[in-house]
């Protein structure tokens, strides 16, 4: 199926590795130019490397900078060729803030959960969707977690910032944008073969007592799939939210999680 996307441009963030980079794959498999923003240079120019060898690849831009930073953002719309602030397709993406007991958590801890997960997506969001509104197209996907829809024990900060920013986009997506040819969507990963699941699990059986091996499996047997999503998949089902077809999906959560989540709604 063609997505119809060829030649737009799309701003990925987190793309070095994981859930990011498999977006990027993904978009860069439909033809669609790229700028791909994430903290680690060595981790992003292979990742850009990578991406421009795929069949029907077009351009790829890396851009090393922070994008929780007003000046890491400044830095992807200033890309050099790039299409400063006239992108059509965004993927806010940044890492979890760390587990824990909130008795530990001060003001600097939840300042830092916030902006990452949610502040960041916003002011991302702010810059980019009037353009998008003006040119009649724009896809927006926010990666939130699962958290949003069962709150996760020991991620408070996660559960508080993603769940902030899934009201926010409540409220925007059902405005005046949805007439002018733009969605904006939150895509809820359960449990997939990253690095970051991985040092999850490690430390979860570090506190347990346990072989990682043995939670690791434990985790498989839980997802009614049996078994870890891959990156691979996770960028299809976002490269579908970006594409001409699904411009009829809004304002929605999607879960991309194998069936875990127990609920009907």
């Amino acid at each position: 199926m063609d997505f119809g996307i060829a030649g737009k441009w799309a701003l990925v963030c987190g793309a070095s590795k994981g859930l990011g980079l498999g977006c990027a794959r993904a978009l860069a498999e439909e033809g669609v130019n790229l700028v791909i923003v994430a903290r680690t240079e060595r981790l992003l120019r292979e990742a850009a490397d990578s991406l421009r060898a795929l069949p029907g690849a077009n351009e790829v831009i890396a851009v090393a900078a922070d994008i929780t930073t007003p000046e890491g953002r400044a830095a992807a719309m200033s890309a050099p060729n790039g299409p400063g602030d006239a992108f059509d397709i965004l993927l806010n993406n940044a890492g979890g803030p760390p587990p824990g007991d909130f008795h530990d958590w001060d003001d600097s801890d939840w300042q830092a959960a916030l902006n990452a997960n949610m502040l960041t997506p916003i002011a991302l969001i702010r810059a980019l969707v009037d353009g998008m509104a003006e040119r009649g197209f724009g896809r927006i996907v926010n990666v939130t977690s699962v958290s949003v829809k069962a709150p996760i024990a020991n991620l408070g900060l996660s559960n508080g910032a993603r769940s902030g920013l899934t009201g926010f986009v409540a409220g925007i997506a059902r405005g005046p944008l949805a007439r002018q040819g733009v969605t904006i969507n939150n895509l809820l990963p359960g449990a997939f073969a990253t690095d970051r699941l991985i040092g999850t699990i490690e430390d979860e059986a570090l506190s347990k007592g346990m072989a990682a091996d043995s939670v690791l499996e434990a985790r498989r047997q839980s997802i009614p799939t049996g078994r870890l999503g891959t990156p691979e998949e996770f960028g299809a089902a976002f490269a579908f939210l970006c594409s001409r077809q699904a411009a009829y999906i809004n304002g929605q959560n999607i879960l991309c999680d194998g069936g875990a989540y127990p609920g009907t709604h």
